[in-house]
């Protein structure tokens, strides 16, 4: 897993003409780019010249898969702004390849008029949860009850909640957003397989071809990256060879602070593929 310093690196754009950028990528690997590090460059793109605003919502669809080997290519199209909301099409390319186009709201703060949210499911805290061994990783990650979503013979319910932050990450709104943008790709997919015996993330890009096709992250609440989150999943169908799942974002004082959806692909992966 990438170093605090690989995704800072990642999440600093080069400018290469008006409302354009590169980027490296974060080192994740060999492969393909990480789904969530093209979300947290979508949000860091559009939050340039947003003075006074955050992102709201960002949708994602992911048309292409991104070499790691080679920088990504960011473009941004300011559809409007004005005091209390802006938005912009941001789109994410390695030369010819379109790898992901986003549309993403950005607001500026207000105050309430009325005010809910759903609590914090009750549950083990990241002090009481077996963390994932990830060497030097600084992205700490702690699944509740020790749940392993890559054993196909762990069979349980279509539900993951995980803890997890960014050791050392600056306490700044923008890269905050960012970062756990980064992090809401990774456990969807995952959290869709738990019910179904013979299945499980161990497989994917070996016997079983996976991917986001679709994401959708709403922010409701300022968070430090820094600090442990709650990322609380469920899966409430998988069929047709997609699946599709949800989750909510907490933080340790039961705070809502974000919400996300996904769409997936999960399906065999046919036969004499290779990556």
């Amino acid at each position: 897993m990438p170093s605090i310093e690989s995704l800072l690196g990642a999440l600093t754009l080069e400018p290469d003409g008006p409302d354009r950028y590169r980027a490296p990528n974060a080192d994740t690997g060999p492969g393909v780019v990480f789904g969530g590090q093209l979300l947290a460059q979508t949000v860091a793109a559009a939050l340039v010249g947003q003075e006074g605003k955050a992102v709201k919502t960002v949708h994602t669809i992911f048309a292409r898969g991104g070499s790691i080997e080679a920088p990504v290519e960011i473009t941004v199209d300011r559809m409007h702004a004005g005091r209390a909301f802006a938005s912009s099409t941001v789109t994410i390319s390695q030369g010819d390849r379109l790898c992901t186009r986003s549309l993403v709201l950005l607001t500026a703060e207000e105050p309430d008029l009325i005010r809910h949210a759903d609590p914090a499911p009750a549950g083990p805290g990241p002090d009481d949860c077996p963390g994932m061994d990830h060497r030097s990783s600084s992205w700490e990650i702690r699944i509740v009850d020790g749940v392993d979503i890559s054993d196909p013979d762990a069979v349980g319910p279509a539900d993951l909640d995980v803890w997890t932050r960014f050791a050392g990450a600056p306490d700044d709104p923008g890269t905050s957003q960012a970062l756990l943008a980064f992090a809401s790709d990774g456990f969807l997919i995952g959290t869709a397989m738990r019910p179904h015996a013979g299945v499980g993330q161990a497989q994917a890009h070996k016997t079983l071809s996976t991917g986001v096709v679709g994401h959708t992250l709403t922010f409701h609440e300022p968070f430090c990256a820094a600090d442990w989150l709650l990322l609380s999943h469920h899966s409430p169908f998988a069929g047709r060879g997609r699946s599709y799942g949800r989750a909510d974002v907490f933080r340790t004082d039961g705070a809502l602070v974000a919400s996300f959806v996904q769409d997936n692909m999960i399906r065999p992966m046919p036969a004499g593929a290779t990556l």
